[in-house]
């Protein structure tokens, strides 16, 4: 059986609370390392954002496994960096049997 093909340098980052300097702390993304995957397109839509309309793109990327609660392990609602590019998992989940490999299922949103 022949695997993914991981050929995209993919910096996995958390959302956390980092003090502001003055008392408080404000949020901010931590890189957390870097994994290589494959990232393939599923479905587009267009919707209302903040700001204006924004188009989000489904995205599968897959990554090699690690088992539950290791720090290389993707979770929702922390997000893969492909430079310019922010990939936001939704859900993640073994990819075969002998989990090998993780599915995770993320959206990239974009300003229309």
């Amino acid at each position: 059986m022949i695997g993914p093909r991981l050929t995209s340098k993919l910096v996995l980052e958390r959302l956390d609370a980092v003090p502001d300097g003055a008392g408080g702390m404000h949020e901010s993304w931590v890189a957390l390392g870097v994994l290589w995957g494959e990232v393939k397109p599923r479905t587009g839509r267009e919707t209302a954002g903040e700001t204006g309309q924004v188009s989000v793109t489904g995205f599968r990327i897959t990554v090699r496994g690690a088992p539950q609660g290791h720090s290389a392990r993707p979770l929702p609602e922390q997000r893969f960096r492909d430079g310019a590019r922010v990939f936001r998992i939704n859900s993640v989940t073994e990819a075969d049997p002998g989990g090998r490999y993780l599915m995770c299922i993320c959206d990239e949103e974009l300003a229309t």
